[in-house]
Protein backbone atom coordinates (compact mmCIF):
# COMPACT_ATOMS: atom_id res chain seq x y z
CA UNK A 1 0.00 0.00 0.00
CA UNK A 2 3.04 2.83 0.70
CA UNK A 3 4.59 1.58 -2.54
CA UNK A 4 1.68 2.48 -4.68
CA UNK A 5 0.88 5.42 -2.34
CA UNK A 6 4.32 6.79 -3.30
CA UNK A 7 3.86 5.89 -6.90
CA UNK A 8 0.52 8.38 -6.68
CA UNK A 9 2.14 10.76 -4.37
CA UNK A 10 5.76 11.36 -5.98
CA UNK A 11 4.33 12.41 -9.96
CA UNK A 12 1.79 14.54 -8.13
CA UNK A 13 4.52 16.57 -5.70
CA UNK A 14 6.47 17.02 -9.07
CA UNK A 15 3.85 18.12 -11.39
CA UNK A 16 2.70 20.47 -8.31
CA UNK A 17 6.04 21.59 -8.16
CA UNK A 18 5.40 23.78 -4.46
CA UNK A 19 8.51 24.69 -4.08
CA UNK A 20 9.14 25.89 -7.82
CA UNK A 21 5.88 27.79 -7.27
CA UNK A 22 7.11 29.71 -4.01
CA UNK A 23 9.02 32.25 -6.04
CA UNK A 24 5.51 33.55 -7.64
CA UNK A 25 3.95 33.27 -4.17
CA UNK A 26 6.45 35.92 -3.29
CA UNK A 27 6.21 37.98 -5.98
CA UNK A 28 2.62 38.08 -5.69
CA UNK A 29 2.16 38.57 -1.80
CA UNK A 30 5.15 41.25 -1.68
CA UNK A 31 4.53 44.35 0.92
CA UNK A 32 0.97 42.37 2.23
CA UNK A 33 0.08 42.02 5.38
CA UNK A 34 0.53 38.56 7.35
CA UNK A 35 -3.37 38.54 7.51
CA UNK A 36 -3.62 39.33 3.33
CA UNK A 37 -1.00 36.10 2.73
CA UNK A 38 -2.83 34.02 4.48
CA UNK A 39 -5.72 34.90 2.89
CA UNK A 40 -3.92 34.33 -0.48
CA UNK A 41 -2.78 30.70 0.78
CA UNK A 42 -6.32 30.19 1.72
CA UNK A 43 -8.12 30.87 -1.48
CA UNK A 44 -5.39 29.16 -3.51
CA UNK A 45 -5.78 25.73 -1.84
CA UNK A 46 -9.22 26.06 -1.92
CA UNK A 47 -9.44 26.83 -5.50
CA UNK A 48 -6.68 23.97 -6.09
CA UNK A 49 -8.65 21.39 -4.11
CA UNK A 50 -12.47 21.91 -5.31
CA UNK A 51 -10.44 22.16 -8.95
CA UNK A 52 -8.60 18.68 -8.29
CA UNK A 53 -11.87 17.71 -7.13
CA UNK A 54 -13.82 18.50 -9.71
CA UNK A 55 -11.49 17.07 -12.19
CA UNK A 56 -11.40 13.67 -10.86
CA UNK A 57 -14.85 13.39 -10.89
CA UNK A 58 -15.83 15.42 -14.41
CA UNK A 59 -12.66 15.98 -16.12
CA UNK A 60 -12.47 12.81 -17.88
CA UNK A 61 -15.83 12.96 -19.03
CA UNK A 62 -16.30 16.45 -19.86
CA UNK A 63 -12.88 15.96 -21.94
CA UNK A 64 -14.71 13.10 -23.88
CA UNK A 65 -18.24 15.06 -24.35
CA UNK A 66 -16.55 18.36 -25.61
CA UNK A 67 -13.62 16.18 -27.56
CA UNK A 68 -10.52 17.99 -25.53
CA UNK A 69 -7.52 16.32 -25.40
CA UNK A 70 -5.19 16.77 -22.76
CA UNK A 71 -2.82 19.16 -24.95
CA UNK A 72 -5.51 21.24 -25.83
CA UNK A 73 -6.22 22.00 -22.16
CA UNK A 74 -2.37 22.09 -21.82
CA UNK A 75 -2.29 25.29 -24.49
CA UNK A 76 -5.63 26.88 -22.82
CA UNK A 77 -3.40 26.92 -19.29
CA UNK A 78 -0.15 27.91 -21.07
CA UNK A 79 -2.30 30.97 -22.60
CA UNK A 80 -4.17 32.04 -19.40
CA UNK A 81 -0.87 31.65 -17.19
CA UNK A 82 1.24 33.35 -20.11
CA UNK A 83 -1.43 36.71 -19.91
CA UNK A 84 -0.79 36.53 -16.50
CA UNK A 85 2.35 36.72 -16.33
CA UNK A 86 2.97 39.08 -18.94
CA UNK A 87 0.97 41.48 -16.96
CA UNK A 88 3.06 41.28 -14.08
CA UNK A 89 6.12 41.72 -16.67
CA UNK A 90 4.66 44.76 -17.70
CA UNK A 91 4.09 45.99 -14.62
CA UNK A 92 6.99 44.89 -12.47
CA UNK A 93 7.16 48.41 -10.65
CA UNK A 94 3.68 48.66 -9.68
CA UNK A 95 1.33 46.94 -7.37
CA UNK A 96 -0.56 44.49 -8.66
CA UNK A 97 -3.75 45.26 -9.91
CA UNK A 98 -5.31 42.19 -8.94
CA UNK A 99 -6.97 41.92 -5.86
CA UNK A 100 -5.96 39.45 -2.77
CA UNK A 101 -8.54 37.18 -3.72
CA UNK A 102 -7.89 36.92 -7.74
CA UNK A 103 -4.10 35.84 -6.55
CA UNK A 104 -5.14 32.97 -4.67
CA UNK A 105 -7.65 31.81 -7.28
CA UNK A 106 -5.34 32.91 -10.76
CA UNK A 107 -2.64 32.50 -10.66
CA UNK A 108 -1.96 30.33 -7.68
CA UNK A 109 -4.97 28.33 -7.10
CA UNK A 110 -4.91 27.79 -10.90
CA UNK A 111 -2.42 27.17 -12.72
CA UNK A 112 0.47 27.42 -10.71
CA UNK A 113 -0.63 24.73 -7.71
CA UNK A 114 -3.42 22.96 -9.84
CA UNK A 115 -2.15 23.29 -13.49
CA UNK A 116 -2.51 21.37 -16.98
CA UNK A 117 0.21 19.13 -16.02
CA UNK A 118 -0.97 18.20 -12.63
CA UNK A 119 -4.55 17.35 -14.00
CA UNK A 120 -3.34 15.48 -16.62
CA UNK A 121 -1.43 13.76 -14.45
CA UNK A 122 -4.14 12.87 -12.05
CA UNK A 123 -6.28 11.62 -15.14
CA UNK A 124 -3.22 9.11 -15.69
CA UNK A 125 -2.83 8.01 -12.15
CA UNK A 126 -6.53 7.58 -11.20
CA UNK A 127 -6.43 4.89 -14.04
CA UNK A 128 -3.56 3.17 -12.78
CA UNK A 129 -4.24 3.22 -8.90
CA UNK A 130 -7.56 4.22 -8.05
CA UNK A 131 -9.71 7.05 -6.71
CA UNK A 132 -8.44 6.86 -3.26
CA UNK A 133 -4.98 6.42 -3.78
CA UNK A 134 -5.20 9.76 -6.02
CA UNK A 135 -7.33 11.79 -3.95
CA UNK A 136 -5.12 11.52 -0.75
CA UNK A 137 -2.09 12.26 -2.96
CA UNK A 138 -3.71 15.65 -4.19
CA UNK A 139 -5.21 16.68 -0.63
CA UNK A 140 -0.96 16.27 0.66
CA UNK A 141 0.56 18.01 -2.21
CA UNK A 142 -2.43 20.94 -1.77
CA UNK A 143 -1.63 21.12 1.95
CA UNK A 144 2.20 20.68 1.74
CA UNK A 145 2.11 23.68 -0.88
CA UNK A 146 0.47 25.81 1.63
CA UNK A 147 2.87 24.96 4.19
CA UNK A 148 6.00 25.90 2.21
CA UNK A 149 3.93 29.39 1.54
CA UNK A 150 3.57 29.53 5.18
CA UNK A 151 6.76 29.67 5.86
CA UNK A 152 7.81 32.34 2.66
CA UNK A 153 8.71 34.61 5.25
CA UNK A 154 11.54 32.98 6.21
CA UNK A 155 12.60 33.09 2.68
CA UNK A 156 11.79 36.81 2.39
CA UNK A 157 14.51 37.31 5.07
CA UNK A 158 16.98 35.42 3.83
CA UNK A 159 16.88 37.50 0.33
CA UNK A 160 15.67 40.84 2.02
CA UNK A 161 13.88 43.44 -0.23
CA UNK A 162 16.47 43.93 -3.09
CA UNK A 163 16.64 40.06 -3.73
CA UNK A 164 12.92 39.93 -3.67
CA UNK A 165 12.58 42.42 -6.17
CA UNK A 166 15.07 40.77 -7.85
CA UNK A 167 13.50 37.41 -7.70
CA UNK A 168 10.03 39.18 -8.43
CA UNK A 169 11.62 40.05 -12.02
CA UNK A 170 13.14 36.97 -12.51
CA UNK A 171 10.23 34.56 -11.65
CA UNK A 172 7.73 36.45 -13.79
CA UNK A 173 10.16 35.93 -16.61
CA UNK A 174 10.29 32.16 -16.13
CA UNK A 175 6.58 32.41 -15.52
CA UNK A 176 6.08 33.34 -19.02
CA UNK A 177 8.62 31.11 -20.10
CA UNK A 178 6.50 27.95 -18.70
CA UNK A 179 3.50 29.26 -20.20
CA UNK A 180 5.41 29.07 -23.62
CA UNK A 181 6.42 25.63 -22.99
CA UNK A 182 2.78 24.38 -21.84
CA UNK A 183 1.45 25.91 -25.21
CA UNK A 184 4.64 24.21 -27.02
CA UNK A 185 4.00 21.19 -25.67
CA UNK A 186 0.36 21.06 -26.32
CA UNK A 187 0.94 22.15 -30.05
CA UNK A 188 3.52 19.73 -30.46
CA UNK A 189 0.84 16.76 -28.70
CA UNK A 190 -2.03 18.31 -31.38
CA UNK A 191 0.11 17.83 -33.82
CA UNK A 192 1.51 14.71 -33.37
CA UNK A 193 -1.54 13.09 -32.97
Amino acid sequence: MLKNFLLVFIPIFVAVDAVGTLPFFVALTRGESFKDRIKVILYSLITAIVLAISFIFLGRAIFNVLKITEWDFMIAGGSVLFIVAMREVINIDKKPKISIKEAGVVPLGTPLIMGPAVLATILIIMDSYGFVLTILSVFINVILAGIIFLFSEIFIRFLGESGVKALSRISNLFLVAIAVMLIRRGVIGFISM
